[in-house]
């Protein structure tokens, strides 16, 4: 089947007084319909650049270098603004980083989801859009006497709930959380995730759930998305990429995670900090802060590779399952005290 969304080799940069910011360079990635996918990366990595320039909200100061995003087969960026408006809510919707504090306080909740659908529905009318409501309330579990409370008189959790509301309220194809839970305690973000979760496979929707914190995605996603200084790192099925990292920044991001599961060992961090996307490292952008560097890697940008069926990873040295890898000879006790590392020797 033809995937829903489709990034073809995007490319696209910011310009700053200081040059121009490499933001996302390269990512070639799709969605299907009905399949949930988790981008997850540091801050400054590149994942919010992408869902901005899905619904074309790009600013000013941005440019497309080359790629494409293509909807439905439709490349969003050959289409008129009149044309990306029609495809903003009903096609993809977004619910934004903070958007409990996005609400309107002095307009009464219900009111201003009634305009978001009344605005891109012209044919619908006023007491369809209320009952749509009401529906929708229901949904996300907000008793729906509260459509005419203001958000002052929410919680922060109903708050993201009305948001999540709003966001589905003319019935998108696909919909992009950007950190859909920040600013939430941690029973709350478990329970709107599950929710979100329950909502998307109910009416088969396709979703885009973005954050850094590895437990939220790896508990709504089908497919997982790695993410470093602008680069798709490593892309494969949820279970697959969490269980057996291959490339060492997704594994250095496993280790630096705590779990209640399984047996447990001292945190990892990752050593120094995300490149200058001004100037990013040659070869691979993650080899000056990676322990299983060769010189290869600070040369050669690596190509993407199939590390087994369906699992891709950029990395000239990626990791096998056990903690070994392939590529440059190095030996001794991994990170974990278990097996040793082993690998041939570079041609």
């Amino acid at each position: 089947m033809d995937p829903l969304l489709k990034l073809d080799d995007f490319t696209m940069h910011y310009r700053t007084k200081a040059g121009w910011v490499q933001a996302v360079d390269g990512v070639t990635l799709s969605l299907a319909r009905g399949q949930a996918l988790g981008l997850v990366g540091e801050s400054g990595c590149g994942k919010t650049s992408i869902a901005m320039s899905v619904m074309k909200l790009l600013p000013y100061n941005s440019k497309v270098v080359r790629g494409r995003i293509l909807f439905e087969g439709r490349d969003i960026y050959s289409m008129t603004d009149g044309e990306v408006r029609k495809m903003r809510w009903k096609g993809v919707a977004m619910i934004f980083q903070a958007a409990m504090n996005s609400l309107n306080p002095v307009y009464r909740v219900g009111n201003q989801i009634v305009e978001a659908i009344v605005t891109h529905e012209p044919e619908t009318s006023e007491e369809e859009a209320w009952a749509r409501v009401r529906s929708l309330f229901e949904l996300v579990g907000i008793p729906k006497e509260r459509m005419y409370h203001y958000p002052h008189e929410y919680s922060g959790g109903m708050k993201q709930r009305a948001v999540i509301a709003m966001a589905l309220a003319c019935n998108p194809k696909m919909i992009i959380a950007d950190e859909p839970t920040t600013a939430l305690d941690v029973i709350v973000q478990d329970k709107i995730l599950r929710e979100m979760d329950q909502i998307r496979r109910k009416i088969n929707m396709s979703m885009i759930y973005i954050s850094h914190d590895v437990s939220v995605i790896a508990e709504v996603s089908d497919v997982v998305a790695v993410m470093y200084a602008g680069k798709l790192v490593e892309l494969g099925q949820a279970d697959d990429v969490f269980k057996r990292p291959r490339h060492p920044y997704t594994y250095a991001l496993m280790r630096a995670y705590p779990s209640i599961l399984g047996e447990k060992h001292e945190l990892a961090t990752i050593p120094g900090e995300p490149p200058n996307l001004l100037d990013p490292p040659s070869g691979c952008r993650f080899h000056p802060r990676c322990d299983r560097a060769s010189a290869e890697c600070s040369k050669a940008d690596p190509m993407w590779r199939e590390i087994c069926p369906g699992h891709y990873c950029t990395c000239h040295n990626p990791v096998e399952i056990g903690g070994t890898w392939v590529g440059q000879v190095r030996s001794g006790k991994a990170a974990d005290g278990g097996d040793q590392l082993g690998t041939s020797s570079n041609s």
